[in-house]
């Protein structure tokens, strides 16, 4: 959930769009206190948009993987709930740190701009035209 710094990219330049995903899970221990701090810390927003973004086609493809459907990114509501519980924050975990992806590029919606995305790492470097 990376912004653009393309040269004169200044709308629409963040979140990133996720395309062409491969996505994976990892185990990462639940810690509930980390957790309720990470909230505050989290762009919901960008978080929402960036977790609808991987593809419909990946789950039908793959119904029994850790995907969206089982990461709960289905069930993100809109807005962060008033009250928040250990089964809400589990979901949210599961979402940011026990999901990867791995390979795949990210749009920017301002620009157009594709950063790839390869062994987990997405290249944010911009040619010299681009600074």
């Amino acid at each position: 959930m990376l912004m653009c710094h393309v040269k004169g990219c200044v709308a629409d330049n963040f979140p990133l769009d996720v395309q062409d995903a491969e996505v994976e899970s990892v185990q990462v221990e639940f810690n509930e206190p980390f957790m309720r701090r990470l909230m505050n810390k989290i762009e919901w927003d960008a978080l929402v948009k960036t977790s609808f973004a991987v593809p419909l086609l990946l789950l039908l493809r793959f119904p029994t993987s850790h995907l969206a459907l089982q990461l709960g990114i289905d069930q993100l509501p809109a807005q962060v709930p008033d009250m928040i519980d250990e089964d809400f924050l589990k979901r949210i975990h599961r979402v940011v740190l026990e999901t990867q992806v791995t390979a795949g590029k990210m749009v920017c919606r301002g620009c157009g701009h594709v950063y790839p995305i390869s062994d987990g790492i997405p290249n944010m470097l911009l040619q010299e035209t681009e600074v």
